[in-house]
């Protein structure tokens, strides 16, 4: 009996209610550390039910190494760039309205975002 209770009550949200993934992705860790903050402290401030993360996933280093010498005589040289990219995932679970407040905030210049939603019932079937 415990279960179909507890069932009802997860069942009971609000009809247009999604889970919502926000993707945010740079190069700028302080800008994208600012924009993750941002968004949650928006969406503390208005009461969505779930706030999960930000979730950290690994850096990726794309690295090039080539030779300094244009004409390629000379001593072996070698410059070495390389470009980190940061990564941060936040779910969410609201209406969409309340996401289009939320991310109405000012982002930071070279940070991404994208955002995906899906309906909370594809959720539950999955």
């Amino acid at each position: 009996m415990a279960t179909v209770k507890k069932g009802k009550q997860e069942g009971a949200p609000e009809a247009g209610f999604h889970r919502i993934r926000i993707t945010l992705t740079s190069r700028n860790v302080k800008n994208l550390e600012k924009v993750c903050t941002d968004l949650i402290r928006g969406a503390r401030d208005q009461r969505i039910l779930r706030v999960k993360g930000p979730v950290r996933l690994p850096t990726k280093v794309l690295r090039i190494t080539t030779r300094k010498s244009p004409c390629g005589e000379g001593t072996n040289t070698w410059d070495r760039f390389e470009m980190r990219i940061h990564k941060r995932i936040i779910d969410l679970h609201s209406s969409s309205d309340v996401v289009r407040q939320i991310t109405s905030i000012s982002i930071e210049p070279g940070v991404q975002v994208e955002v995906t939603i899906e309906d909370d019932r594809e959720a539950e079937e999955s």
